[in-house]
């Protein structure tokens, strides 16, 4: 491995450039890996994050010492915790009814308080009924008929979409045991029967949710999705017990063969930036936590060909200074 770097600000820029306002945002998807001191990772973070808000991306940062990382299911529910689900339903609403030329620009989905449905009638001097028998069939062929949504991730969307036609009472909201089991608030499957929901996320089933989430934000208007994964947490190799997760080596192949497995399904995901930040222990082959512990990573990983002076800024793993 080089010792060459990139400037913090340098690679910030390609990734904008060269990835969130031209590949990503057209649909295309790509996995990064950054290696930075830990000092630089707040600031890495509170940068990236500042370019999504500009780009139109959602943006989710996820900490190995936090989320268990190498259990699909808890990154996917570290994910969905992070996302305003409610939000994007409303959005899906409106971009819907603004494709049926209703009038719609002056409605804010942000507001928790608006009945998109009655906002768009009365902006557009029709009765709710009315706007919502021509937005089911909409709804019907954009979502539950929708091959990139897997079965249940379909069913529970439709679910959230259409009970925003109702106002929503204070401190109740009917579809927060859909809410629940999207974030791992509660993942009893009998909550969620009364939906016709019968699929537990769990490691099998939780990259077809991820996969899942990341057309829906772009399907909701965004331009894509941004997920920042601080991984150095699992590159320790003793338990410093300072309350925090401990990775084992057996978890930290895990979390490695998520990463693998990331990569090479690339291509089934849409609009989503996988940007993950870890330490040098991560790509010390010496390490009993780095990636050299598991081959299949570090061949995807690792720069086959790189110059002897310069540092290649859109490699698939650089070194920031």
């Amino acid at each position: 491995m080089t010792d060459n770097t990139v400037p913090i600000d340098e690679w910030l820029s390609v990734i904008s450039d060269e990835y969130l306002s031209t590949f990503v945002k057209d649909g295309g998807a790509a996995v990064k890996f950054a290696v930075t001191a830990e000092e630089r990772r707040a600031v890495l973070r509170e940068a990236l994050k500042s370019r999504c808000e500009d780009l139109g991306y959602v943006f989710v940062a996820l900490d190995a010492a936090e989320c268990r990382v190498h259990m699909p299911q808890d990154v996917l529910f570290g994910l969905a915790s992070q996302i305003d689900w409610r939000l994007l339903a409303r959005r899906a609403i409106l971009i819907s009814l603004e494709k049926m030329d209703y009038r719609v620009d002056d409605i804010d989905p942000s507001d928790d308080a608006v009945n998109v449905i009655d906002a768009v009638a009365r902006a557009n001097d029709l009765e709710s009924q009315s706007v919502l028998f021509a937005l089911r069939p909409d709804l019907e062929r954009e979502i539950t008929k929708n091959p990139n949504l897997t079965k249940a991730f379909r069913v529970a969307m439709s679910h959230l979409c259409w009970m925003e036609r109702k106002a929503t009472e204070p401190g109740h909201y009917a579809g927060q045991p859909l809410l629940d089991w999207l974030t791992g608030a509660d993942t009893r499957i009998g909550n969620v029967r009364s939906f016709n929901i019968y699929t537990r996320i769990d490691r099998t089933t939780a990259r077809y949710f991820i996969e899942s989430a990341f057309h829906w934000v772009r399907q909701a208007g965004y331009a894509g999705t941004v997920l920042l994964l601080d991984n150095a947490r699992v590159t320790l190799a003793r338990n410093p017990r300072d309350g925090r997760r401990y990775y084992t080596k057996a978890m930290t192949i895990d979390h490695y063969e998520l990463l693998r497995e990331l990569i090479d399904d690339v291509d089934r995901l849409s609009g989503a930036l996988l940007a993950v930040v870890t330490d040098r222990e991560f790509i010390d082959e010496q390490s009993r936590r780095g990636y050299g512990i598991y081959d299949a990573l570090r061949t995807r990983v690792m720069n086959d060909v790189r110059d002897r002076n310069l540092a290649n800024p859109v490699a698939s793993l650089v070194r920031l200074s």
